[in-house]
């Protein structure tokens, strides 16, 4: 599938993440690049920049206008996400069609807010899952509805940041729990999304521990890391610090944050040992599935390598995949600053591979896959973004149901994390105006 040359697209929201898109857009020399949108002015001309053709750039107060003067087809919602409803919903009103960065929302009334525009105009909202497009996830999904563990009793999932991409949440207005729902919401949606699909079925009741037991003043303090400043970049005392981002290093990361901070105050490179840090780095979830089926999961975002392992154990044997991410993290150096990167800009990192494994009863385990995994989340990514602008739905894109389920165990997890109770999925349900 290609883009469909038909559809005229706007990107709102135009900082790193939105190089993804605005890269398969533009590149594909059908689909038409027809606007940004932004609160600062320096990121969208960074981008034009980067354009063989520069678009129309217009101020987040003008979205609503941009939308019919630009007659735009599809937005592409690359806001933070605590602004991600009111973007999505806007659009919808408009008669445009969405494409929205993961979590579709941060919170019960964002997400209510969408679903009721959704149903009001009938529009459509896909939210960008790439985990799903991963060709080794795909075959889970084949795997397990093929019956080869049988019923599905159980669930385990550990996912591992490191100290690398891990701690860049800490750096960014990811800390805030405000703005991104924490962990649970912004990182693990994609991976409650994985299970939802992969078991085709729906969470009932949550309970979660989590704690900020790594980052942060206090912990930086205790574990003999913590050093005096607020922002890394020219920051002599952070030069030492190997969980230090200078923005100086990466002609990117500069032009889009920055040359911009003159617009918004808006720091990329907050120390992350440092204070007003509101989210978790360390969580635990146990859910229960329609069905019966139980999941525990796991984040941990200090971890020395980046990976994850999943595990499913049914009447008929089990089911492993483990995925290497990298072999280890490597502390920040002038001139290699690892951060997101669009797909096929730059090789995997060393030692990206995963193994998928069956094991039934009274059998030796049998390799599914073994072997090295695609750039961009296993490859996915290109993947994703072939599908997502080809103007048709497949069966692997995620609407605005599968961005809610995927948002309310989080949103769960949270609640339970501050009572301290279990809680009933359909309690979240009933503030959605949603039936369980």
């Amino acid at each position: 599938m290609v883009p469909d040359p038909s559809r005229r697209y706007a990107v709102v929201g135009l900082g790193s993440r939105a190089e993804l898109f605005v890269r398969a857009i533009a590149g594909a020399g059908q689909a038409e690049l027809a606007a940004f949108c932004d609160s600062n002015r320096t990121r969208m001309t960074a981008h034009n920049r980067w354009l063989s053709e520069p678009v129309p750039v217009y101020p987040a107060a003008d979205f609503v206008a941009m939308l019919g003067k630009e007659r735009i087809d599809v937005v592409v919602v690359c806001t933070p996400d605590h602004t991600h409803a009111e973007y999505i919903a806007a659009a919808l009103e408009a008669g445009c069609a969405v494409i929205t960065e993961k979590p579709m929302a941060t919170d019960a009334a964002g997400c209510r807010r969408i679903l009721e525009a959704q149903r009001r105009t009938g529009g459509s909202v896909t939210v960008g899952f790439n985990y799903r497009y991963n060709p080794v996830h795909r075959r889970v999904r084949e795997l397990l509805a093929d019956g080869v563990v049988g019923e599905i009793g159980s669930v385990h999932f550990e996912w591992l940041l490191d100290t690398q991409h891990g701690a860049d949440y800490f750096r960014r207005w990811h800390r805030d729990k405000a703005a991104s729902g924490g962990l649970l919401v912004h990182k693990a949606s994609h991976h409650f999304d994985l299970v939802n699909w992969w078991l085709d079925s729906r969470p009932e009741t949550v309970f979660a521990m989590g704690r900020l037991f790594f980052y942060g003043e206090a912990n930086g303090l205790r574990h003999g890391r913590h050093r005096s400043y607020e922002r890394a970049t020219g920051n002599v005392v952070a030069r030492a610090d190997p969980f230090a981002l200078d923005l100086g290093f990466s002609p990117r990361l500069k032009a889009l944050y920055r040359d911009a901070e003159r617009e918004d105050g808006y720091l990329r490179d907050r120390n992350v040992f440092g204070t007003g840090i509101t989210i978790e780095d360390d969580m635990t979830v146990l859910a229960r599935y329609a069905g019966g089926t139980q999941l525990s999961y796991h984040l941990v975002a200090y971890a020395p390598r980046e990976g994850y392992r999943v595990a499913f154990t049914g009447s008929e044997g089990r089911l492993e995949l483990e995925v290497w991410e990298n072999e280890h993290a490597r502390p920040s150096t002038p001139g290699k600053v690892r951060v997101s990167r669009p797909p096929g800009t730059a090789a995997p990192e060393p030692g990206s591979r995963a193994r998928l494994t069956v094991q039934q009863h009274w059998e030796p385990a049998e390799a599914v896959f073994d072997g090295p995994v695609g750039e961009g989340h296993g490859g996915g990514d290109v993947l994703m973004l072939v599908d997502l602008l080809s103007g048709t739905s497949s069966e692997g894109s995620a609407d605005e149901l599968a961005g809610m389920w995927s948002l309310v165990i989080g949103l769960a997890a949270n609640r339970s994390i501050a009572t301290g109770g279990v809680v009933s999925v359909g309690e979240v349900l009933r503030e959605l105006g949603v039936s369980s």
